[in-house]
C-alpha cells in the first residue's frame, strides 16, 4: 500500500497487513482463536451439517432387522379353545424389514435444497462474524494508539505549562508581574494535569476493552498488558484506499450471502409443504423365518416374506396442510423483505464508508494548516507579551488553541483510520465467499 489515504490494490482477505504493523496483525489472529462469537457459529455450521446429512437420508431405503420371541397361554374357558389341547404355546420370528416412500412429488429434494442452503448461510454467518471482529479490534487499536498519543501530547503540553509556571513564579518573586498572571499559569497547569489524568483512565479503559475482544482470562482483563507497534502517526500514513470497488461487492458480503440463502431455503420449504398436498406412494417389504420351535426356525418351511405397497392421499385435515403451506410463503415473504433490506444496508454501508473516507482526509488537512497557523499565533503572542504589547491571557489563549487542534488531528486521524476499516468491512474484507465451500464440506 501507498501512504496517506492513496488509492492502491487492496489485499481483501488481509487488508489489515496494509497497515504495516505486525502487533496488529498478532492480536486480529489472537482474537480469531479465543473468539467465542466464532466458536458459537462453528458450532451452527456444524448443527446446519447434520440437519444436511439428517435429510439427505431421505432418499435412501430404510433397513432393520426384527427379532422377537414370545410365550403365550391362551384362555382355556374361550370358546375357540379345543378341549384337551396344551394352553401354551411359542412363537420365534427373526426378519428383515425394509420401506422407502418414492419422491414423486420432492419434498425430500426440497428439504434437501433447504438444508444446504441453511448450511451455506451459517457458514456466511460466521464471516459476517469474523469480519465485525476484525474491524472491531482493528479500531479499537486505533483508539488505543489514539490515546497513547493524546497522551504523549499531554506530557508534552505539561512539560510546557510547568516550565511557564516556573518562569512567572520567578518573574512574580522578582515584581515582574502580577498575582493574576501567575493564577493564570497556575490554573493552566493544573487543568492539563486534570486532562492527563483523564486520559490516563481512558486508556485504561481502552486496554481491557480490547482485552475482552481479544479473549484473554479475566485475570489479564483486571491487568492487561498489550503491545504496541506503529505509532498514529504511521498507522495513518501507511492506510490505503481501494483503487477500485469490487464489482462483486454482494457476493463479498458474507450478510449478503447469508441473507440470500435464507431466501433460497424459504423458497424451497414452499415446495416441501406443497408436496402434502399430493399422494404419498410407500414400498414395504419383509422376510424372514417363524417359528414355535426354537430348533425349527431356519428350516426353509420357516421362511416367510412379504411386499406392500402403500398410496396415501390426504382428503380431508381441517386446514391444516393450508396453514403450514400460508407459512412457508409467510416465510418467505420475511425472507424476501430480509434480504432487500439486507441489499440495502450494504450499498448505504459502502456510501457512508466512502464519505466519511473522503472528509476524513479534507479535515486531516485543513486542521493541519491550522496547526501550523496556530503555532506562528503563539510565537507571536509570546512575543508581545515578552515585549509588553499583550497580556499573559492572549499567550495561554493561544497555548490553549494549539493544543485543542494538535489533540483534534489525533482524533481525526483516528476517525479517518476507522473510517478505512469501515469500508473494508462494508466491502467484505477479511472474508472469502469461497471459504463457504470449505465450511461445508464434510471433515
Amino acid at each position: 500500500m501507498t501512504g496517506n489515504g492513496t488509492a492502491t490494490n487492496v489485499d481483501w482477505l488481509a487488508w489489515w497487513k496494509g497497515f504495516n504493523d505486525p502487533v496488529l496483525d498478532a492480536l486480529l489472529q489472537e482474537a480469531a482463536s479465543n473468539s467465542q462469537d466464532l466458536a458459537l457459529a462453528t458450532a451452527r455450521i456444524a448443527e446446519a451439517r447434520a440437519t444436511l446429512d439428517q435429510n439427505a437420508s431421505n432418499f435412501y431405503p430404510t433397513v432393520d432387522l426384527n427379532a422377537s420371541a414370545t410365550r403365550r397361554k391362551g384362555s382355556e374357558n374361550s370358546a375357540s379353545f379345543t378341549p384337551g389341547a396344551n394352553p401354551y404355546s411359542n412363537d420365534r420370528q427373526l426378519g428383515l424389514s425394509a420401506s422407502y416412500e418414492i419422491d414423486f412429488w420432492g419434498k425430500y429434494a426440497r428439504a434437501d435444497e433447504a438444508a444446504k442452503a441453511r448450511l451455506l448461510g451459517q457458514a456466511a454467518s460466521r464471516g459476517t462474524v469474523l469480519t465485525t471482529l476484525y474491524a472491531n479490534v482493528a479500531q479499537s487499536y486505533f483508539a488505543l494508539r489514539a490515546l497513547d498519543a493524546q497522551l504523549v501530547l499531554g506530557e508534552q503540553t505539561m512539560a510546557t505549562r510547568t516550565e511557564n509556571l516556573r518562569l512567572q513564579n520567578r518573574r512574580f518573586d522578582g515584581g515582574v508581574i502580577g498575582e493574576l498572571d501567575l493564577r493564570q499559569a497556575e490554573s493552566e497547569a493544573a487543568g492539563i494535569q486534570a486532562t492527563l489524568q483523564q486520559t490516563r483512565q481512558s486508556r485504561a479503559n481502552a486496554e481491557s476493552a480490547l482485552t475482552v475482544l481479544l479473549g484473554r482470562k479475566p485475570s489479564d482483563i483486571m491487568n492487561p498488558v498489550l503491545a504496541r507497534g506503529a505509532d498514529l502517526g504511521a498507522l495513518y500514513t501507511a492506510q490505503a484506499i481501494p483503487a477500485d470497488l469490487p464489482s462483486d461487492v454482494l457476493t463479498r458480503r458474507p450478510d449478503v450471502v447469508s441473507a440470500e440463502q435464507s431466501l433460497i431455503a424459504a423458497n424451497a420449504d414452499i415446495g416441501q409443504a406443497r408436496a402434502a398436498y399430493f399422494p404419498k406412494l410407500s414400498l414395504t417389504a419383509g422376510v424372514g423365518y417363524q417359528s414355535k420351535d426354537l430348533s425349527d426356525l431356519f428350516d426353509p418351511a420357516s421362511l416367510f416374506w412379504n411386499l406392500v405397497g402403500n398410496l396415501t392421499q390426504p382428503i380431508f385435515r381441517a386446514g391444516a396442510i393450508d396453514a403450514v403451506v400460508a407459512a412457508a410463503n409467510a416465510r418467505q415473504q420475511q425472507a424476501v423483505a430480509t434480504y432487500t433490506q439486507t441489499v440495502q444496508n450494504a450499498f448505504r454501508d459502502v456510501h457512508d464508508a466512502l464519505n466519511n473516507v473522503a472528509a476524513g482526509r479534507e479535515i486531516t488537512t485543513t486542521t493541519a494548516k491550522r496547526i501550523e497557523a496556530l503555532r506562528s499565533t503563539l510565537r507571536l503572542a509570546d512575543l508581545r507579551y515578552k515585549n509588553g504589547y499583550s497580556s499573559y491571557l492572549e499567550v495561554l489563549n493561544a497555548q490553549r488553541d494549539l493544543a485543542q487542534a494538535e489533540s483534534g488531528l489525533i482524533d481525526t486521524q483516528r476517525s479517518q483510520l476507522n473510517a478505512v476499516v469501515s469500508l473494508y468491512k462494508a466491502l467484505g474484507g477479511g472474508w472469502d465467499a469461497g471459504s463457504v465451500v470449505a465450511q461445508t464440506t464434510k471433515p
